[in-house]
């Protein structure tokens, strides 16, 4: 009975209607429906995580957050089959980068003048800042490695670290990775390698048994070959044409492979010929020969099972999650750069108006003086004094102006993408239209809600969960790596047999011929079936190296433990000093009040009782330079300030919602939502300069 049925075609009906079909539905499955995986580490609190069960959704690792493609083509998906399909084998179109800067910086220019508020800043920066141009093709790479991987590649990497070429505001903070290790400045990528000493370092990350290629491929061979060769037996071997072998072939042959998730390998094999030959002992002349094979591999122990073959397309997404996690750590850190910018920027420019105000004074008591001279109420040397004391006060307005011009040109370049020499905003004075406010109370949360906060959003410590995710995964690969190759193969397939009678045979006169339709047919009827089973064993005895490769993947695995319980006690440790900071600058800020307002009345008194002849000059010039040092101190208690505003929100990852700040927008670096940042006031003096005529290079005194 098991005879007939094979006569009959049934195990070929079998494989080609039932086990093909969910080869490839499983396979398809396994290419496009992934989760990620949950991170067994430690909660915000420090307590070990709960044990994540099946189907369970992640616990402390973000989802996918589908952002928009930077440069509008997704990446991560192959190029469609219709309506060309020749375009899978021509080069894709990235565009290419910008370098022209936004319009929205010249919208900013009031005569001839850069007006610049602290949500300008920003805005501005979201667009053109190029530190963040550089960090936003993280994003499409990572989409690559995706393609990759569901194609059953390994994935190259992602750049992780901050990129961090834009001077100015304080560089570094939160998660920064060395600078220059990668493009743009970047640290080393993810899953990826890192910088050692000896050079180049590789990680387990991507290793164990290398899937096969889950994109289907279609070979062709087309031959056509003509052979004529002595004999030294051809007169008996039935050869005509004086004992020469001639033969004349045309063979076309194809085979198509597929790889599947279950670690199962598909090939399909077909060969034709047809061939003509002078030989009498032949039964056709020219014989057609075809023959199929169709083999089914599954591996038993090493690459076995979608786990372990689709674990590069799980890998590869928690990259695409490190990528953005990435982006907004540097959009996070700019932003707060930019902030640090715009304050030094606003201290620059109060500290000129101290620096105005300290000459003018300055100015009128030297002419005060010159007047009493002048009635002999005063002696000469005063005056001297005052000339002494305007020429201070004028060398310190022209370090103050030197340094303002400095750090508008910081803003400009952290502002602009492009900025020759001769560019229209390169010459522009920046006008600072925003101060800070300081509030009566500083209301801010209890710390252990800060630490939470911080634990919960910050993109370095979720960073730090998905690489514990894939050390997992690369744990899981290397241990069945260790496992011998054991590997079954099923084959069926079957062989035909066509052409004209051979003429040279006088028996064949008279007999119909066949063609290739009848060779072909006879391939799936059973009439010449080709079946059988085999077993591939292949044990390494010594199998050092992936003795050594599953070691390493464990090491890497408690050392990423390690890291993420650092960042924990690092993230701890930021916050509570970001608190007493705050506190302490807000603390300053209202004593250095209280000094400006003391030195004011003193210096008004002192000028009052010299006036009526009670007090000398030194008294009053001491005065003045302690009501300057005043104020000058007040400037800088606000901009600390400021800056600590800057550092906690950043350190707890809150820059981004308290600015209103759309990640989806810093992606595109199309800004539709204009930022908002809390606390800023408009500066009432800077407003004024709006009418002033631009401030010229700061030239030294004649």
């Amino acid at each position: 009975m098991s005879v007939a049925l094979i006569q009959r075609g049934f195990i070929r009906k079998l494989v080609v209607m039932v086990c093909l079909p969910a080869f490839y539905a499983s396979a398809q499955q396994a290419n496009t429906s992934f989760s990620v995986q949950p991170v067994t580490g430690t909660e915000a609190g420090g307590a070990p995580a709960a044990p994540q069960r099946p189907g369970e959704p992640a616990a402390g690792v973000p989802e996918p957050r589908a952002l928009p493609s930077p440069f509008g083509g997704g990446y991560s998906k192959p190029v469609p089959l219709l309506p060309n399909p020749f375009a899978r084998y021509l080069p894709r179109h990235v565009p290419q980068p910008v370098f022209t800067n936004t319009p929205r910086i010249l919208d900013l220019i009031q005569n001839g003048k850069l007006i610049l508020s602290l949500n300008d800043a920003i805005a501005v920066a979201l667009a053109d800042n190029l530190d963040i141009a550089i960090a936003r093709y993280n994003l499409p790479i990572a989409d690559t490695d995706l393609l990759r991987t569901k194609a059953g590649q390994n994935f190259l990497g992602i750049q992780s670290g901050l990129v961090q070429n834009t001077p100015g505001g304080g560089v570094g903070g939160v998660g920064s990775g060395v600078t220059g290790a990668g493009a743009g400045g970047t640290s080393a990528g993810a899953g990826g390698a890192g910088v050692g000493a000896g050079g180049f370092v590789g990680s387990t990350a991507g290793g164990g048994p290398q899937p096969d290629s889950f994109d289907p491929v279609l070979s062709a061979t087309f031959t056509v070959e003509n052979s004529n060769s002595p004999q030294n037996f051809g007169l008996l071997a039935g050869l005509a044409g004086g004992g020469n072998s001639v033969v004349h072939t045309t063979s076309g042959n194809f085979q198509y492979t597929q790889g599947f998730s279950p670690g199962a390998a598909l090939t399909v094999s077909v060969f034709n010929n047809r061939q003509s030959v002078n030989n009498a002992q032949v039964a056709f002349n020219p014989a057609i020969n075809s023959s199929f094979r169709a083999s089914i591999r599954q591996h038993l122990l090493q690459g076995f099972g979608p786990s372990i073959n689709t674990r590069l397309i799980r890998q590869a997404k928690n990259n695409k999650l490190i990528a953005e996690e990435g982006f907004r750590l540097q959009v996070i850190s700019t932003v707060s750069q930019i902030e640090n910018i715009y304050w030094d920027l606003v201290n620059a420019y109060q500290d000129v108006k101290v620096k105005e105000r300290s000459l003018g004074l300055a100015q009128k008591t030297l002419s005060d003086n010159q007047k009493q001279v002048q009635i002999g109420t005063l002696a000469p040397l005063d005056v001297v004094r005052a000339q002494s004391t305007v020429a201070t006060a004028e060398q310190d307005l022209l370090v103050s102006r030197t340094n303002l011009q400095l750090q508008q040109l910081t803003v400009k370049n952290a502002l602009t993408r492009n900025l020759p020499s001769n560019a229209q905003v390169m010459e522009m004075e920046v006008i600072p239209t925003d101060t800070v406010q300081i509030p009566e109370e500083e209301n801010l949360p209890p710390i252990e809600e800060l630490i939470k906060m911080a634990l919960a959003n910050r993109p370095d410590y979720k960073t730090q969960q998905i690489n514990l995710r894939n050390n997992e995964i690369s744990i899981q690969g290397a241990k069945n790596g260790l496992l011998p190759i054991v590997d079954v193969v099923a084959f069926y397939g079957g062989a035909g047999l066509a052409g004209s009678p051979n003429t040279l045979v006088p028996a064949n006169a008279g007999v119909p011929g066949s063609g290739f339709a009848d060779a072909f047919t006879n391939l799936f009827n059973s009439t010449a079936p080709d079946k059988g089973l085999a077993f591939n064993i292949s044990i390494p005895l010594g199998n050092r190296a992936a003795q050594a490769f599953q070691v390493r993947s464990q090491l890497e695995y408690q050392q990423s433990q390690l890291a993420l319980k650092a960042i924990e006690n690092q993230i701890s440790i930021q916050v509570r000093n970001d608190q007493f900071t705050v506190q302490q600058y807000r603390a300053r800020v209202a004593a250095a009040r209280k000094a400006r307002e003391l030195a004011a009345q003193v210096l008004d008194a002192e000028q009052k009782k010299y006036n009526l002849g009670a007090s000398t000059y030194l008294n009053v010039l001491q005065d003045e330079r302690d009501l300057a040092q005043a104020e000058s101190n007040l400037v800088s208690a606000e901009t600390n300030y400021a800056k600590s505003r800057v550092l906690l929100d950043r350190d707890i990852a809150q820059t981004l919602e308290r600015n209103n700040i759309k990640i989806d927008e810093a992606v595109t670096g199309k800004i539709q939502t204009n930022p908002n940042v809390p606390g800023v006031v408009p500066n009432k003096t800077a407003l004024q300069e709006l009418t002033k005529p631009a401030l010229q290079p700061a030239q030294p005194p004649k």
